[in-house]
């Protein structure tokens, strides 16, 4: 561990900055973990792009389709690149709780910065605030890891800023990952942000959070290493740009982002959201390979579309004059 667990909440605050990238995980054509085109991938994130974290096999990671022993390695993995301002947060939510005990402890033993884990997935309506309360209060009494919050209204509800301010009380409950329209966020940050460092996943909305809210990181989605490459890196302009107060100068970096934005949204075909980001990235020259079933894979015609549209975002080849245009 770098720091104790009543230290938990201030190493956040100090280490919780900056870009983070959710992680894909790329795999083998025979569906194993590409171990070397993992590696590779970080070493360009915290290299090239400058990252400040990775997000560890969360859903963009594919963590369902991994084992055990696999969502340990990649903890292993990421945690052996996190050198110098590169740092990690593993995922470790899992439908056993006793699995999810298990995880945060590899995290912790491995180096990890920080786990975090995703509002859990209760049958018959029986996502009570106590029950929630319960399943957080339990991991975290067992851990010294500070523990982000993953607020996902994809498990079927979402909690609520009430809720999150009672839990940001644990004193190794650090942070929020708030995947929620921004008035939510802004009733989180206004109830629980002087306890836990109180972010979200969307790019759309992270200037807005930075001046508005003063948020300090954006945690995290893969938009943080497929809109950027090692001659653009727009996305890392604009974030610096806003955090010096630099508004206009950051507003104007951040609209021409536009064209990216729309041709990597706009050309991702319903349901296939972790093999379009593959096949992104691999036209970045990042590794990506194919998804592992259930998901489905890219048909021919899917990937020209995604071509295309790469080829017309201007990504790699549009600078902007960001401090004196």
């Amino acid at each position: 561990m770098k720091y104790r667990k009543d230290e938990a909440k201030e190493y956040a605050r100090e280490r919780l900055r900056g870009l983070w990238g959710a992680s894909t995980t790329p795999f083998t054509p025979d569906l194993e973990i590409d171990e070397a085109g993992y590696v590779a991938n970080l070493r360009h994130w915290r290299d090239d792009l400058r990252l400040g974290g990775i997000f560890i096999s969360g859903k963009m990671g594919e963590f369902f389709s991994l084992s055990m022993a696999e969502r340990k390695h990649t903890f292993d993995l990421a945690a052996a690149e996190a050198t110098g301002s590169f740092a990690t947060i593993m995922s470790t939510w899992d439908m056993n709780l006793a699995n999810t005990v298990e995880l945060t402890q590899h995290a912790e033993a491995v180096g990890a910065d920080f786990a975090i884990i995703m509002n859990p997935f209760f049958y018959f309506g029986a996502n009570s605030d106590e029950a929630v309360y319960g399943f957080y209060e339990y991991v975290a009494e067992r851990t010294n890891i500070g523990i982000g919050l993953w607020n996902s209204p994809e498990q079927g509800y979402a909690m609520s800023p009430r809720l999150v301010a009672r839990l940001a009380q644990i004193p190794n409950i650090v942070a929020i990952k708030n995947s929620l329209p921004h008035d939510h966020c802004r009733e989180v940050t206004q109830v629980a942000g002087d306890k836990i460092v109180v972010s979200s996943p969307n790019e759309h909305d992270w200037l807005q959070n930075i001046l508005e809210l003063g948020w300090q990181v954006y945690l995290a989605s893969p938009e943080a290493f497929v809109m950027q490459t090692k001659e653009d890196t727009r996305l890392r302009d604009y974030t610096d740009l806003a955090l010096r107060g630099e508004v206009a100068a950051a507003q104007r970096v951040r609209d021409s982002l536009e064209p990216v934005r729309e041709a990597l949204f706009g050309s991702r075909p319903a349901g296939k959201t972790q093999a379009q980001l593959k096949y992104w990235q691999e036209l970045l020259g990042q590794a990506g390979g194919p998804v592992r079933p259930p998901l489905l894979q890219l048909t021919a015609d899917e990937k020209v579309r995604i071509r295309e549209a790469f080829g017309g975002s201007g990504l790699g080849r549009v600078r902007v004059a960001a401090a004196s245009a």
